[in-house]
């Protein structure tokens, strides 16, 4: 092929966009700005391009560009990237999720952004006791909203901006450690299969199972790019939650062990069966 047959090829949109996913693939983050200056072309084809790029698993879009794939493989994300990722659908699960929460009632939060999601939309709630280990919660969750929050100690991950450990409260380093119980914990994690629900860091995996194993009632929240997927760390097997609260139904296969498990599939409106 000669540089001009080359150079008509890259106008063409499958050339275009085969250079658009090698281009984000080296870069890994990108704006939709930067890629309409570097290809020449407008916003809104850029745009385009990356919907369909996204939809068919080649990059992973974010609210103004796109992150590459290998992000989607189970690395970890710093939480600032994580944050402009499937932002809508983590909102619409977090308005699902504080439904299950009860004024007065006790609640353990995990990290992850769509618990902060969940921090917010708790807006309306009066009267919680909170337990998390997300040192973001404190920034994001209204005053109004808890009678008492407290944060595990532990590791602190600058990564995810949590603690990791044991989940355990002390008073002091002479005070036995107190055994802690609460109505619900809302555990956002990292994939969901018909194996159970894992997350990719060892750490964090341990602490949500201690979560779900202190409370009397477990919602699972994971956005629908998580479904289907194992992850290198199990937190428990499908029937350790009651709940899983998602933003589109779950493959057929997936949902057949999840109703097996006996767990219920929470979805937005228009988005159930």
């Amino acid at each position: 092929m000669t540089s001009q047959e080359l150079q008509r090829s890259r106008q063409l949109p499958a050339g275009r966009k085969a250079d658009l996913a090698a281009y984000v693939d080296e870069v890994g983050r990108v704006t939709v700005a930067d890629l309409a200056a570097h290809f020449n072309v407008s916003i809104d084809t850029i745009r385009r391009d990356l919907d369909q790029l996204d939809r068919e698993n080649v990059l992973v879009r974010t609210h103004g560009g796109a992150v590459s794939a290998a992000e989607r493989a189970g690395r970890d994300r710093e939480i600032d990237v994580r944050l402009s990722m499937q932002t809508v659908e983590k909102e619409a699960i977090a308005q699902l999720a504080v439904e299950l929460v009860a004024d007065g009632s006790v609640l353990m939060i995990n990290a992850g952004t769509t618990s902060l999601a969940v921090a917010r939309a708790l807006r309306n709630h009066r009267n919680l006791t909170i337990a998390t280990n997300n040192l973001r919660i404190p920034a994001e969750i209204s005053p109004t909203v808890f009678r008492d929050l407290y944060m595990f100690g532990g590791a602190v991950r600058t990564l995810t901006q949590a603690t990791t450990g044991p989940v355990t409260l002390a008073m002091s380093a002479a005070t036995p450690e107190v055994d802690i119980r609460c109505d619900i914990a809302l555990v956002a994690v990292g994939a969901v299969d018909a194996s159970g629900y894992s997350a990719s860091n060892l750490g964090d995996a341990t602490m949500m199972a201690e979560m779900v194993r202190r409370a009397d009632r477990t919602a699972i929240l994971a956005d629908s790019t998580k479904l289907g997927r194992r992850l290198f760390a199990q937190i428990v097997p499908l029937e350790g939650a009651d709940f899983l609260v998602t933003d589109k139904a779950p493959e057929p296969g997936l949902a057949a062990a999840l109703d097996a498990a006996g767990v219920t599939v929470l979805l937005p409106e228009g988005e159930a069966d």
